[in-house]
């Protein structure tokens, strides 16, 4: 919204809104207005989820140490979620599609994570919906952002190629092209295309909501792989950067910095609630919103294979996790 008010409505009035042009002035305030929103949202909403009783739910067969967080408010993804929007709809250039669609998976997959926490709380059981429900709805938003992605390609503006890290000539293009001109194979030219998709943006997504368990875990590690993304993002949209390093080029992208540099923002300012000990969890709600627009993100930036390295780090992570918890099992 500023972007359009102060630039392209107001700078030709007084020239210093010029500054609004550029997607590293908008990142900036962008972070800072994210983390602003959720550290100054933060406690109103802790108090209305302790109203409401939304509180976290501890699996039986659990730790006992963990028994002491029963109780805690959770859904603070919800928190997130809205730290994110916020910034995003203030400060990018809103005629973006990429910004829409990063926005369309935040949401989408929020919803899914808030229906999943929304069970749990009606049951008052740590039981939401079934991994075979919460993956199918998974690959509905994946398969609907492929949709849009394959739409951008028709008028040029998304590469079906992937961006292989250390094999710059090596670009494989996802489409069957030779099965795309017969009305026989059509259909089939685009299998391989959509499966890719939806194996990064579904793995993303239910690789942060694995990794949430311990205080801070996730948020922590968001804030780092959110932060590679922005910069990711800028490189990506940058025609010189991305020419020197020989990136998938994407104009435009550059836009997601300002999408990428909330969620960073978002993250460090939940982070204040979250560290141990933690005074709210951000729940499948939060978890899911930020891996599944974390993926979308590598997508659009064609940076996927980059993205499985972070989750394939996060798995090391996850050993340590189980290990702490071990801790936890033997009374630590």
């Amino acid at each position: 919204m500023f972007y359009w008010l102060f630039y392209e409505k107001l700078h030709h009035v007084f020239t210093p809104f010029r500054v609004f042009q550029y997607a590293t002035f908008r990142t900036a305030f962008a972070s800072l207005t994210a983390l602003f929103l959720c550290i100054v949202l933060g406690p109103w909403l802790i108090a209305r989820l302790r109203a409401f009783q939304i509180g976290q739910y501890i699996r039986e067969d659990g730790p006992k140490s963990h028994m002491a967080k029963a109780g805690t408010p959770t859904m603070g993804g919800l928190l997130i979620v809205i730290s994110i929007v916020v910034p995003t709809l203030l400060w990018a250039n809103l005629r973006n599609p990429y910004i829409w669609i990063a926005m369309l998976a935040l949401l989408a997959f929020g919803a899914i994570g808030f229906i999943d926490d929304y069970a749990k709380v009606r049951r008052k059981r740590n039981l939401g919906l079934t991994a075979r429900r919460k993956i199918l709805l998974q690959l509905i938003v994946a398969l609907i952002v492929g949709f849009i992605l394959l739409m951008l390609h028709k008028h040029g503006m998304y590469s079906t190629n992937i961006n292989v890290p250390f094999f710059k000539s090596f670009q494989p293009d996802l489409l069957i092209q030779k099965w795309v001109h017969s009305a026989w194979t059509y259909p089939l030219a685009f299998i391989g295309f959509y499966a890719f998709i939806s194996f990064i943006i579904v793995g993303s997504s239910n690789a942060v909501n694995l990794t949430d368990g311990l205080d801070g875990l996730a948020i922590g590690l968001m804030i780092i792989a959110s932060g590679a993304m922005t910069a990711l993002a800028y490189v990506t949209g940058h025609m010189k950067l991305a020419e020197y390093l020989d990136l998938a080029r994407l104009p435009g992208s550059s836009e997601l910095t300002v999408f990428c540099a909330s969620m960073t923002g978002a993250s460090l300012g939940f982070l204040w609630y979250n560290a141990h000990p933690a005074e709210i969890f951000m729940g499948d709600v939060g978890s899911l919103a930020l891996g599944g627009s974390l993926g979308v993100v590598a997508v659009l930036i064609k940076q996927e294979i980059l993205l499985r390295c972070i989750i394939i780090s996060r798995r090391w992570g996850g050993r340590n996790r189980r290990s702490l918890r071990g801790f936890g099992f033997s009374g630590w």
